[in-house]
């Protein structure tokens, strides 16, 4: 924490040089959510080594909560002319935000779990669902065999519940889940068999597509057919098929999003670096 503690204060120091003299002024509560925004994203940057110096990377995230670049340099200045309130204390609830998170920060900032998971999270998407499909004849069955196309690389999480009808009287029952390529080669094929219950049953399996899948062709019930057959019938409620990216693919797609909200510029850095004595005395001023 005291390391986090060092780089927010740097940007705070940096900030109070180019103060101007407005009367908007933000809120605590949303200061610390800046503040911690720029966190996350500065952990990500920093860690990438991306180049920002042709981007606008100031503005946006003062406009996302509604302010400008302006209204945070009113705002820190003014913390010195209220006597019950500490600019430490909105750092330190931002610093809060982040550690109730996961994030650890070690050295320099650095890009944790925490982030990878925040930016799967992000990136996740229902990508099919139904909440009932009922065969009863021979001729529906069709109704059991989906595609999912546009397949991109990552997890696959398929789950759903099924009862099979009680007079239902198809041999070999099993449920299958297979990859396609584009040349129509398959891969990581998944199967369990279905079996007649007093209650629905749940199925959950994840599958792992690499780039070169195209579509998931999930078969809910392939059968073998007796002589001679008289009934078949399945029911199938809250189907739904996932997709969770690869890590580099959604920190990547997090990045595009979140990267005008980068709040520690270069600049701020350089302030630091050449009035660090300054810096210092900044600090204890804001911890009295």
């Amino acid at each position: 924490m005291k390391r986090l503690l060092e780089t927010a204060v740097t940007v705070l120091t940096a900030l109070l040089v180019a103060t101007c003299a407005r009367d908007k002024i933000i809120p605590d509560k949303t200061l610390a959510l800046i503040f911690h925004d720029a966190f996350l994203t500065n952990a990500y940057i920093s860690n990438r080594n991306i180049p920002t110096d042709s981007l606008d990377i100031y503005e946006p995230i003062f406009e996302k909560y509604g302010y400008t670049s302006e209204d945070v340099q009113h705002t820190i200045g003014n913390f010195s002319k209220r006597k019950s309130a500490r600019l430490g204390d909105v750092v330190e609830q931002a610093i809060k935000m982040l550690e109730d998170e996961g994030m650890v920060y070690e050295r320099e900032t650095s890009v944790l779990d925490t982030i990878d998971n925040i930016a799967r999270r992000t990136f996740t998407r229902t990508v099919y669902s139904d909440t009932l499909i009922r065969v009863s004849r021979l001729r529906d069955t069709s109704r059991l065999h989906i595609t999912v196309e546009d397949i991109r690389a990552g997890e696959y999480k398929i789950s759903y519940a099924y009862q099979l009808d009680s007079l239902d009287d198809n041999l070999s029952r099993h449920g299958t889940f297979v990859f396609e390529r584009a040349d129509s080669s398959k891969f990581a094929r998944q199967q369990h068999n279905l079996r007649k219950t007093a209650a629905p049953e749940r199925i959950s399996r994840t599958m792992r597509a690499d780039t070169s899948a195209r579509r998931l062709i999930m078969n809910l019930m392939e059968f073998t057919r007796p002589k001679n057959p008289k009934h078949t019938g399945i029911t199938i409620t809250d189907l739904t098929v996932i997709h969770i990216p690869e890590v580099e693919a959604a920190v990547d797609s997090l990045y595009g999003k979140q990267l005008v909200i980068k709040i520690f510029a270069d600049e701020f850095t350089k302030l630091y670096q050449t009035d660090s004595v300054a810096l210092r005395a900044a600090a204890d001023g804001d911890n009295r």
